[in-house]
């Protein structure tokens, strides 16, 4: 019964003990919290840039397909998305791809590349990419971040990168 009362008595001094953090302790806690979240949140971003640009580019192939099986089934290209009813599909920025049929396409309708020329002589297909913005050239800085179809299909991605 000694034993046990003496136990008892070491236990409570040691709960009374421990039983608040210091500040020191929970300033050290923030900070570490503080660093790691600086660290985490950029990379976290990175990866959602890429992983938006990486779904807009497979969009792009797939809408590229349905318009070439389109073209290899009536020997012209579609006039709009609508007519392979991919009008609906949205870019990873809630935006319909924008699609341009060139045959009779008045040229500053065209995109075109940092000398003027167009990028496509069949069609373009490209999104607008985060800022939702986009103008005829590429260089233009808020074409930069487009998801693009260049060079008749054998460029698809970002247009900065063009």
């Amino acid at each position: 019964m000694l034993l046990t009362k003496h136990k008892n008595k070491s236990t409570k001094r040691i709960f009374k003990q421990a039983k608040a953090f210091t500040l020191l302790e929970l300033l050290i806690a923030v900070a570490i919290l503080g660093v790691a979240a600086a660290i985490a949140i950029p990379i976290y971003n990175q990866y959602k840039v890429k992983l938006d640009n990486a779904i807009a580019v497979t969009d792009i192939v797939r809408i590229q397909v349905v318009v070439e099986s389109y073209y290899q089934a009536n020997d012209i290209y579609p006039n709009s998305l609508t007519d392979v009813n991919m009008n609906l599909l949205l870019d990873p920025w809630g935006i319909a791809y924008e699609y341009l049929n060139l045959a009779g396409a008045p040229i500053g309708q065209m995109r075109k590349d940092q000398a003027l020329v167009p990028i496509n002589s069949e069609y373009d297909l490209y999104s607008k990419g985060p800022d939702g913005a986009s103008i005829m050239p590429l260089t233009a800085s808020v074409s930069r971040d487009d998801i693009v179809r260049a060079n008749n299909g054998s460029f698809i991605g970002v247009a900065a990168d063009y």
